[in-house]
C-alpha cells in the first residue's frame, strides 16, 4: 500500500515546523542561559557596578559641580572607544549603542535634571578616541568623582573581541564644561 502525496506533505511539513519551533526554544534557553551567566559574572565584579551601586550618590549631589550651572549651558554624552582592541566599524557601532544607553538609564536615576537639559538642548553626543583600559578606568573614575553618570561596557566576547573586553565608556549626559575637563585631551574617533 502507497502512502498518498498529500499525507507525505503533511507530515513532512508538521515534522519541519516542529523540528524548528523545539530548535528555536532551545537556542532561546542556550542564549538566556549565557545571558545570566555573563550578568552574574559583571554582578561579581567590583569594577562594573550595577545602577542600585548610585543610589546612595545620586542622594546628596548638592555639593557637586554640576548642580551649580547654567540651566542654560548645553549638555553632552561623550563615548569613549578604546583604540587599542581595533574593533571594526559595526561592532564599535554597537558597543557605542550599548554605552549610551547604560549612561543614559544611570543618568536617569543619577542626575536626572541634566538628562532633561541634554533632551531640552539637542541630546549631543560625542565619540572620541580611548588608547586602553588604564586610560578608561581613569576617566570613570575622575566623572564619578565629580557626581556624573559614567558607565563602560564589558564585551561578551561573542565575535570578534575577547570576552570581559572594556569597550566603550559612556560619560554623561553632563554639562559640556565639565564633560571637557574630563575628555577634552581626547581626539575625535
Amino acid at each position: 500500500m502507497t502512502t498518498p502525496a498529500p499525507l507525505l506533505a503533511a507530515v513532512g511539513l508538521c515534522s519541519l515546523t516542529v523540528g524548528y519551533w523545539l530548535g528555536m526554544g532551545r537556542s532561546l534557553l542556550s542564549y538566556n542561559a549565557q545571558s545570566r551567566s555573563i550578568a552574574s559574572r559583571r554582578d561579581h565584579d567590583s569594577d562594573d557596578s550595577d545602577l542600585s551601586d548610585y543610589d546612595d550618590d545620586a542622594a546628596d549631589l548638592s555639593d557637586k559641580k554640576h548642580t551649580t550651572l547654567n540651566p542654560n549651558e548645553e549638555c553632552k554624552m561623550v563615548l569613549l572607544v578604546r583604540m587599542d582592541l581595533k574593533m571594526e566599524k559595526g561592532k564599535i557601532a554597537a558597543q557605542c549603542g550599548h554605552a549610551t544607553l547604560a549612561a543614559y538609564k544611570a543618568a536617569l536615576k543619577q542626575t536626572p535634571q541634566l538628562v532633561k537639559q541634554w533632551e531640552r538642548l539637542g541630546q549631543a553626543k560625542v565619540a572620541l578616541k580611548c588608547p586602553d583600559e588604564a586610560t578608561m578606568k581613569g576617566l570613570e573614575a575622575k566623572a564619578r568623582s565629580l557626581g556624573l553618570a559614567a558607565r563602560s561596557i564589558i564585551d561578551a566576547g561573542r565575535t570578534q573581541i575577547a570576552p570581559n573586553s572594556r569597550t566603550v565608556l559612556g560619560i554623561g549626559p553632563a554639562p559640556v564644561s565639565l564633560v571637557n575637563e574630563i575628555t577634552g585631551h581626547l581626539k575625535l574617533l
